[in-house]
């Protein structure tokens, strides 16, 4: 009785929570925090406004999750923020070389499509992609490798914050808007080979507007392709909101006769749930859908944007406070008993551990050899003579 008295408290005060109305266990009476709890599937309710549609059903605010699952997706996530903080120090000390875009505040979108699709379904994105490189089959020192322009590194140091890629991730893509139809591409190859994989073909707000973006839009529909095209909506371009640049800012309604799905995604929760009901609908051959997630970057477009010309400190303050996907989710698994404010406090020292480790050793690592960097850059036999390096002085020469 007294657990029984206890999992009441716990679903009273889950009740209270903003973006989660209820939560229940499927076991007769046990709590949520006891061991034999960890792998127990239990109900949570979205918020109301998780979810609006466009020509289809909205996804249901009803989800099934674990505490195995929630710990693991916290987990994901503080590694992830810490990963791109760790970035941002490793730039400002210009140990970092070209561009560098970071998801500081977007980790619920990553970190809840990774945890919800297989490794054979599809992801491929711009430039903001960090975390997916991690998550998708890489590790950290391979991505911290990477920025840093060392050997182990994901591309060998040569493709830098832009161009990550690992076997269960197409990749970052440097040219605005150009992976869309190369993911149409990949839906139309899983489609002719009759795979039941989806394609999540990823662009932000910035690159909506691109013509090859309704160009790849008109093809899946043409031909009923397994694509689902996500608009990661972070509100801002390069120094420029949407509404000034789009007029219509419901992007998952820019589809014309392809349904649309706009989630939260500052909730990893709706973002999981949204992405599951995309999964199922390109694999059930229903065609390609939008998806759009409204999420939110704290930081500036790329290093080279302080990002406060464009809007306020205040804004980006009250969005810290209030919409921090890690935050919100640290809250649920409190008030469910799922873990202990102390609980959460080693996860976040485990995670800032981890992640300095992988910084110490990345930064370990030594530069390319001069006769690897026209490997997997150059067919063989055209190869010029020389490539310049970092600086204007520096020269490269190739030996055979």
């Amino acid at each position: 009785m007294a657990s029984l008295a206890r999992l009441r408290t716990g679903i009273a005060r889950a009740r209270k929570i903003p973006f989660v109305r209820a939560v229940q266990t499927a076991a007769d009476s046990t709590t949520l925090h006891e061991e034999a709890s960890h792998s127990e599937p239990f109900a949570v309710k979205l918020h109301e406004d998780s979810f609006k549609s466009y020509r289809t059903e909205t996804p249901d605010l009803n989800m099934t999750v674990t505490k195995d699952s929630l710990l693991k997706i916290y987990k994901d996530m503080a590694v992830i923020r810490r990963m791109e903080q760790a970035a941002d120090a490793l730039y400002k000390q210009k140990l970092v070389r070209g561009f560098c875009h970071l998801a500081i505040g977007q980790e619920a979108v990553s970190v809840g499509m990774v945890n919800t699709l297989t490794p054979e379904d599809n992801i491929i994105s711009s430039y903001r992609t960090h975390p997916f490189a991690v998550l998708r089959g890489g590790n950290l020192v391979g991505l911290l490798g990477e920025l840093l322009g060392r050997q182990c590194g994901i591309s060998k140091g040569k493709g830098g914050s832009m161009h990550v890629f690992t076997d269960s991730f197409q990749g970052g893509h440097g040219i605005v808007g150009a992976q869309v139809p190369l993911g149409a591409g990949l839906a139309f190859a899983a489609k002719y080979l009759e795979k039941p994989v989806a394609t999540y073909a990823m662009y932000g707000d910035g690159a909506s507007n691109q013509g090859q973006v309704f160009e790849a839009y008109n093809m899946a529909k043409l031909w009923n392709l397994p694509c689902v095209f996500v608009c990661e909506n972070n509100k801002y371009g390069m120094g420029t909101s949407a509404e000034r640049s789009s007029s219509n800012t419901q992007y998952y309604t820019r589809g014309d006769l392809i349904p649309g799905i706009q989630a939260n995604g500052m909730d990893v929760l709706a973002v999981m749930q949204a992405v599951q009901y995309t999964k199922d609908w390109v694999v059930n051959g229903n065609g390609p859908i939008l998806l759009e997630f409204v999420t939110y970057r704290y930081g500036g477009h790329s290093m080279s944007d302080p990002g406060t010309t464009y809007r306020s400190r205040d804004e980006v303050q009250r969005m810290r406070q209030t919409h921090d996907p890690i935050r919100g989710l640290a809250r649920y698994i409190e008030e469910w008993g799922l873990a202990t404010e102390e609980d959460i406090k080693k996860f976040d020292k485990e995670a800032k551990a981890e992640v300095d480790a992988a910084v110490e050793e990345a930064k370990a690592s030594p530069f390319p050899e001069d006769d690897k960097m026209w490997t997997d850059v150059y067919v063989e036999g055209t190869e010029p003579a020389f490539m310049r390096g970092r600086e204007r002085e520096e020269v490269h020469w190739y030996k055979k």
